[in-house]
C-alpha cells in the first residue's frame, strides 16, 4: 500500500504537467496562471511548516493554528488570483461578444 506522503509526492508530477501545458495555451489568463503557480507556492511552504510543526509541537500542521493559518494564506492569495483571473477573462470574453453581435 502507498503511504498518503508518497501519493502527495507523485501527485506533484501530473500537476507540474498541467502547469506545463496551460502555461503554453495563448487562451489561459496570465493572472489565472500565476494562481495554479501560487499552488506550488503553498504546498513549498506547507511541506517545511509541517515538518517544523511535527519536529517542535509534536503535533500536525493543522494542530498548530499559526502555522496552519500562515500556509493557508499562501492557498487564498493562489484562490483570489485564480477568481481575478478567470474572471476578467469572463468579462473580456462577453465585451467582444458584445461587440460582434449585429446591431439592431
Amino acid at each position: 500500500m502507498i503511504s498518503k506522503e508518497t501519493l502527495f509526492a507523485l501527485s506533484l508530477f501530473p500537476y507540474l504537467g498541467f502547469l506545463w501545458f496551460i502555461s503554453r495555451s495563448p487562451q489561459m489568463p496570465r493572472l489565472a496562471l500565476y494562481g495554479f503557480y501560487g499552488t506550488l507556492v503553498f504546498v513549498a511552504i506547507t511541506i517545511p511548516a509541517g515538518i517544523y510543526a511535527q519536529l517542535h509541537y509534536g503535533e500536525s500542521l493543522a494542530n498548530v493554528d499559526w502555522l496552519h493559518g500562515g500556509a493557508e494564506v499562501f492557498l487564498t492569495l493562489s484562490n483570489i488570483l485564480l477568481v481575478l483571473g478567470f474572471g476578467h477573462a469572463v468579462r473580456q470574453l462577453q465585451i467582444k461578444n458584445q461587440k460582434s453581435k449585429p446591431q439592431r
